[in-house]
């Protein structure tokens, strides 16, 4: 993220060496940039050491999330989840947090402490390109009996096995009731599926069994599935009442 006052603007550390080394950028080119609040269009006007120095042309329009989703995705295949990193930031998520469940593969858990810079870079540059103004969060994994103690106002369990689970449209809040400020947890499990105790301890707490249909799924596809027919429903809310505040 860049450093903006009133008209200039300031990119630092690795991304600054990044921008400057890898993509050879010059004098006179023009970017989108973000400070975390807002996103710009600045012309680069300078290097210094580590440092890029920017002029801002101009406030440009953030594109608009509808809802607040945490994804909270069991641990799978590093270059898997990187890939819903990735793709779940293109689709609004506010905050990726992995979770360490009982079929997660093993190691994972302890592996992921090494990669976390790693992914919140992808989460940084899948942001921008985005043009997201404010920068999704991906945290360190959770042990599920934390996870599922996580607080949101709507909170859907993915759970293809379960004789209980509803199709996720069907327990959506009615259009009505749908607001951005909404915060809503998605918890998806690993390519082995829950245990009996994880659906037990998941009941107990208060999430919802939901479904995404007869197809199977891999955890991967699941993920990117839920986020989008949820984000969808809220955005359809706020068309449908154009009175609704906007968060970015």
């Amino acid at each position: 993220m860049h450093s903006v006052r009133g008209d200039r603007a300031e990119l630092t550390g690795e991304a600054a060496k990044h921008l400057r080394q890898v993509l050879r950028a010059e004098r006179g080119q023009v970017f989108e940039i973000s400070d975390n609040q807002n996103v710009y269009l600045a012309e680069i006007q300078g290097f210094g050491k580590d440092q890029v120095h920017f002029r801002v042309l101009e406030k440009l329009a953030p594109v608009a999330v509808p809802v607040r989703v945490r994804l909270l995705v069991s641990l799978i295949k590093f270059d898997r989840f990187e890939w819903v990193l990735e793709k779940s930031v293109e689709l609004g998520v506010e905050a990726i947090i992995p979770v360490s469940s009982e079929r997660s593969g093993k190691g994972l858990d302890l592996a992921a402490w090494k990669r976390l810079e790693r992914w919140r870079r992808i989460v940084l540059e899948s942001s921008q390109q985005a043009r997201r103004a404010h920068l999704p969060e991906v945290s360190l994994p959770l042990e599920f009996e934390r996870a599922i103690n996580l607080e949101g106002k709507y909170r859907y369990f993915l759970d293809e096995q379960s004789a209980t689970a509803q199709p996720i449209l069907a327990c959506l809040p009615d259009a009505c009731l749908r607001t951005s400020s909404d915060i809503v947890c998605i918890l998806l499990g690993p390519e082995g599926g829950w245990t009996e105790q994880e659906r037990a301890r998941a009941a107990a707490a208060g999430w919802m069994p939901v479904s995404l249909g007869p197809q199977v799924l891999r955890a991967e596809t699941a993920a990117i599935a839920a986020l989008a027919i949820v984000t969808s429903a809220w955005d359809f809310s706020r068309r449908q009442q154009p009175g609704l505040t906007m968060d970015t």
